[in-house]
């Protein structure tokens, strides 16, 4: 069965992932007119939107968040530095390439996903990939397998290794015992999951801006202690990336590793954060308005968190390529060469924060997919959050490789799926972001009415969509 897995983990996450992904972002970007630059304005401005009257769902910035706390994880810490192990300072260059192309996926995606989302049994709003395949291509088989496929990755698998790392980090920084992390991990997990979504985005806009402004406002001040190497550090990333020094890995290294971990890190394309998109009540009230605060979320994962551990590294001067040291260890000396011992407990605070938002905001996606599936009742609900409670307190005692390989096949087969259905509704995308952009040039505040396209009358939710013009602004 490894011998398996391994071979699907190739094929999916060697080839058709790696360049399928890189070529997506390429695709919108083109298609949409480079919609992350031209509107990046629109994107600040409407992370900071109200719901308004609308109580069916949670704001843009609580839905940023939580999508960002399933994005931000231990990946942003360990994963960076063994980017930079493996691939040499290059690496980072081509996870700000990847970013930069990903910001157009993830706004399909999370546009498509606010444009095709329903409410549930309780009146709240529910949507994603799995609503979007069904509804808007008509393949609810489709979204049965990318469902069924999130629920064990990111429901369950993802989350027990988001609690083995933080139960490394306290058992290696403070000397707590795994099973009582785990225990404590459960406890606080539970007290979360157990409020629903909406208790999900609440913890999340407070605890996600908390880990992100820590971590970004200690990056800034080993930057101004060491602004005079800055230039170097900029020098050596784009020497690396291209060759034009000697770096682990080469040209090849950099790119395969930076492409890697960006696309690991954002999860533009793959469908998980479109599940939160779709919850959002957005502002201004059109469906593009979600996608474009979706796509800050990977500006913010990749080009700012990601690079603050690039630069932590890279200014201390612990990169050794050969030396054997990566990942967390790696990050924890360059945190000892800038503050002293007091780097080690820094970094494994960081990781219990990066790593506990992770599990809360994978549970969300999770807690989506079961509507989807009508299973989203009392039961299955509850039957899942105690699988998550269940999954976290194994996941701190247990090496969960082979589990983990499991998932990343799972992982790779809902990504894939979900890429080949935003290329098949690309048109569609193309016309609201034509139509949002229409409006703002007219001096209106963006409407989505679905009276001016009737091709979409038979496939959204009209009670949703069908809103008088607002006025001039």
């Amino acid at each position: 069965m490894d011998t398996i897995i391994d071979v699907v983990n190739k094929i999916f996450w060697s080839y058709l992932l790696i360049y399928g992904l890189l070529a997506l972002g390429l695709y919108f970007t083109v298609r949409l007119f480079f919609v992350q630059f031209a509107l990046f304005p629109e994107m600040l401005r409407n992370v900071i939107g109200r719901k308004g009257k609308d109580s069916a769902g949670i704001t843009p910035f609580q839905a940023l968040c939580t999508s960002l706390a399933s994005r931000v994880g231990t990946g942003n810490i360990a994963g960076v530095a063994v980017a930079l192990y493996l691939g040499g300072p290059g690496a980072i260059f081509w996870m700000w390439m990847v970013a930069t192309l990903g910001m157009a996926t993830a706004y399909a995606e999370s546009t498509l996903a606010q444009l095709y989302k329903t409410r549930n049994e309780d009146g709240d709003y529910r949507g994603g990939p799995a609503f979007y395949m069904a509804h808007g291509l008509k393949a609810p088989w489709a979204g049965a397998l990318f469902s069924v496929c999130l629920i064990l990755a990111f429901g369950l698998v993802f989350n027990a290794v988001q609690a083995n790392s933080i139960a490394e980090s306290m058992e290696g920084a403070f000397g707590f015992s795994r099973l009582w992390v785990g225990i404590g991990l459960a406890l606080a997990t539970g007290f979360v999951i157990f409020g629903g979504i909406r208790q999900v985005a609440r913890v999340s806009e407070v605890v996600v801006p908390f880990m992100a402004l820590a971590y970004l406002l200690v990056t800034l001040y080993v930057i101004v202690v060491h602004i005079n190497e800055v230039p170097r550090v900029f020098g050596m990333i784009i020497g690396s990336a291209f060759g034009l020094d000697a770096a682990a890995g080469g040209v090849a290294g950099a790119m395969l590793n930076g492409v890697k971990r960006g696309l690991f890190s954002n999860e533009a394309g793959m469908g998980s954060a479109p599940n939160i998109a779709a919850v959002a009540t957005p502002d201004p009230h059109h469906p593009s308005s979600q996608g474009l605060v979706q796509a800050l979320g990977v500006f913010i994962d990749t080009l700012l968190i990601c690079s603050a551990t690039a630069f932590l590294i890279l200014l201390s001067g612990t990169l050794a390529p050969g030396s054997g040291l990566t990942g967390t260890p790696l990050t924890q000396a360059a945190m000892r060469m800038h503050i002293g011992a007091a780097g080690d407990d820094f970094v494994a605070i960081a990781i219990f924060f990066f790593a506990f938002t992770s599990i809360i905001g994978n549970y969300s996606y999770a807690e989506n997919a079961m509507t989807f599936l009508r299973a989203g009742g009392r039961t299955g609900i509850t039957l899942l959050r105690l699988g998550v409670l269940a999954m976290v307190v194994w996941g701190a005692l247990e090496s969960v490789t082979t589990v983990f390989n499991a998932a990343d096949a799972s992982m790779g087969l809902m990504a894939t799926v979900n890429m080949i259905a935003i290329v098949l509704l690309s048109g569609t995308v193309a016309k609201l972001t034509h139509d949002y952009r229409r409006q703002r040039k007219a001096g209106v505040k963006p409407v989505f009415d679905i009276a001016h396209f009737p091709e979409l009358a038979s496939k959204v939710d009209k009670t949703i969509w069908s809103r008088p013009a607002e006025p001039k602004i």
